[in-house]
């Protein structure tokens, strides 16, 4: 597998460099580097795409030297996955704190995961879901080979399925493992299709799928 790797920066002499404006330090300065690499090739991957984004771009941005990168990621492969690491961590934050305003109220739950993603993918710079585009960027190839931010990905999706699962069975739905196979397809048709219509995008259609499929559940 290739992997795009940082090289050390070779010594050079000591030169000027420009002295920063004046005043306060911004408070994206004053945050730790990996956390500015972080949040900067989350900006820039997720905008871009992750091939079209090089690691001399995201040194720019970020405003950390060469070598401060590179103590913290060995590869651009590594900082992909460690930007995937991070999404998935804050996606994960943010499910749990939607489930926590309705303990034991499964319906009630989704239906406040669904308002947290028509919210989610109505915001004007939304540009799909950073796993299913990693996904599509780094597919499984015919060696059956595995780019470890595929990995990444598909832990996520598996990870999501696991928890709609949960909220299936908890609904008491006469195929649980249907309605979670569901439940997916209607988030993930929801995470792809949004970037596409743009605010065109049939927001009522994404509550209305979610009441059919639980209604047909409970039929049986």
């Amino acid at each position: 597998m290739s992997m795009e790797k940082i090289a050390p920066m070779a010594a050079r002499p000591a030169t000027a460099q420009p002295a920063p404006e004046a005043g306060p330090a911004s408070p994206a300065a004053a945050k730790p580097a990996r956390e500015r690499i972080l949040e900067t090739a989350s900006e820039l991957f997720f905008r871009h795409g992750i091939r079209a984004v090089g690691i001399d771009t995201i040194i720019a941005r970020s405003g950390v030297a060469k070598m401060s990168l590179y103590r913290h990621f060995a590869s651009k492969d590594e900082l992909v996955v460690a930007f995937l690491e991070w999404r998935d961590r804050t996606y994960w934050d943010w499910w749990d704190e939607v489930l926590a305003r309705h303990p034991g109220e499964p319906r009630a739950q989704l239906t406040a995961l669904v308002a947290g993603i028509a919210e989610r993918i109505g915001n004007r710079f939304y540009r799909g879901c950073a796993f299913l585009n990693t996904a599509s960027e780094f597919p499984t190839p015919a060696d059956g080979s595995e780019h470890p931010a595929h990995a990444v990905s598909m832990a996520h999706k598996t990870e999501l399925r696991r928890r709609l699962l949960a909220l299936a069975t908890a609904l008491d739905a006469g195929d649980p493992q249907q309605l979670a196979d569901q439940f997916l397809l209607l988030f993930n048709g929801a995470y792809a299709t949004a970037p596409l219509l743009g605010a065109d995008w049939p927001r009522g259609a994404l509550d209305a799928a979610l009441e059919s499929l639980i209604a047909a559940q409970q039929k049986r």
